[in-house]
């Protein structure tokens, strides 16, 4: 699999906030991550890379980032520019961030509440990007989120190092915990109390050479297909199998499919990792509930596509879908109805499938993926069993986080008819 995009954008961030030089291997090859680093060279942080994967970092230390000299583009990465928002927020300068008209669309002031109660100032049009941000002297918060995000909460994390005294956010569900991890790898401390965690400011971070796992929501597409595809079976070695990332192999198993897992000894990242075994023994029906929603907010494409197979998926209590690269609920419900799959769009959620076991496959179709590369790929699985060929509009999305996905995908195709 490709690096694993959230644990990149994470480990660069903190490289160059780090002193000396880091090297990332197997640093994620697609748009969003690139993004971080361009964000990153115009602050002045030395930057050599991607190179066959491996990216080299120059860290400027704990607020020693300088001030850009112009816009700062995010690209559509939402993660880059929340993320970079909690950084430049602890400096002193001015600085713009913008990004491409879906990032644009999407909301920023989740973000710039809690940093600006921390003496930061954040402008931004009606809370989306662009955000002008006047960095300043910030003070420690005890901050409650409305809705569970890791986005959100690693921007908080990453302005409590450069306040004053112990910055504490608090989640209404655990979201994935890879800051907290990525800090202890560069040397810092992140204290986890229940849903509440916690930093010191002026931790001293330092210079590391870490291998980025390869990332579990990209290789969720190709579980997904084995699990649904009669006869199918697939094996994924050196994946990232944080238990917070990981809750996909169970509702695969609920589903019905044989799910084995090796898990390997953490890396030096404190970021387990291991081999996925997934194989195809009947299809079933889902219920993804609200609580749930939040372990599975990347993979919920990739569960929809399950039920263009012969099963059925509900969810519901995901209305953050509708804030995503697109309004993924309608755009997934618009796109599996085009492929010939009956769907049905609820507020927060949506029922995909449910025709009889002995009904005929989709006729298949031209849907559109809105430019959003989790819908391209969720598309892509479900129209594997339309009974004709599909177009996918938008499909060259998917660069924004796993490039090569469709060339890939023709590899194995073409393994399973050959076998």
């Amino acid at each position: 699999m490709p690096g694993d995009k959230s644990i990149s954008h994470r480990y660069a961030i903190l490289a160059a906030l780090a002193t000396g030089p880091s090297t990332l291997t197997g640093y994620a090859p697609g748009a969003d991550c690139r993004s971080t680093l361009d964000c990153l060279r115009r602050l002045g942080v030395d930057c050599t890379g991607p190179a066959g994967g491996a990216v080299t970092l120059m860290g400027r230390g704990l607020g020693g980032l300088r001030s850009p000299g112009g816009p700062l583009d995010a690209g559509n990465s939402g993660t880059t520019m929340r993320l970079m928002a909690g950084v430049l927020a602890g400096h002193h300068f001015v600085s713009e961030m913008t990004g491409d008209e879906s990032l644009s669309r999407r909301p920023m002031r989740r973000v710039i509440a809690p940093l600006a109660r921390m003496g930061a100032r954040i402008d931004a049009v009606d809370g989306h990007a662009p955000l002008t941000i006047h960095g300043s002297s910030l003070h420690a918060v005890d901050y409650t989120c409305e809705v569970p995000s890791a986005q959100v909460k690693s921007a908080i994390l990453l302005a409590g190092l450069h306040a004053d005294g112990v910055t504490r956010v608090t989640e209404p569900a655990a979201t994935r915990d890879h800051t907290e991890r990525a800090l202890a790898a560069f040397g810092g401390r992140a204290e986890v109390n229940g849903l509440t965690v916690s930093v010191a400011a002026g931790q001293a971070l330092h210079a590391r050479s870490l291998a980025v796992p390869g990332d579990f929501s990209s290789a969720a597409f190709w579980l997904v297909a084995a699990a649904a595809i009669p006869g199918s079976r697939i094996e994924i070695d050196g994946v990232g199998l944080n238990p917070s990332r990981t809750s996909l192999l169970d509702v695969l198993r609920r589903f019905g499919a044989r799910v084995d897992v090796e898990v390997a000894q953490d890396r030096d990242g404190g970021e387990p990792i291991g081999r996925v075994i997934v194989a195809h023994e009947r299809a079933g029906q889902l219920t993804i509930a609200p609580d749930e929603v939040p372990g599975l907010i990347d993979e919920l494409p990739a569960i929809a596509a399950l039920a263009a197979h012969g099963g059925e998926v509900r969810v519901s209590g995901a209305g953050e879908l509708r804030v995503k690269e697109s309004d993924r609920i309608a755009t997934l419900v618009s796109g599996f109805r085009a492929l010939g799959v009956e769907a049905d769009e609820r507020p927060d959620g949506f029922v995909i499938g449910g025709a009889p076991a002995s009904a005929t496959c989709p006729a298949g179709g031209a849907a559109d993926a809105c430019g959003d590369h989790r819908i391209a790929m969720a598309l892509a699985i479900a129209a594997l069993g339309a009974e004709r060929p599909s177009t996918i509009e938008g499909a060259e999305a998917v660069d924004i986080s796993y490039p090569g996905f469709f060339e890939t995908l023709d590899r194995l195709v073409s393994q399973r008819v050959g076998a």
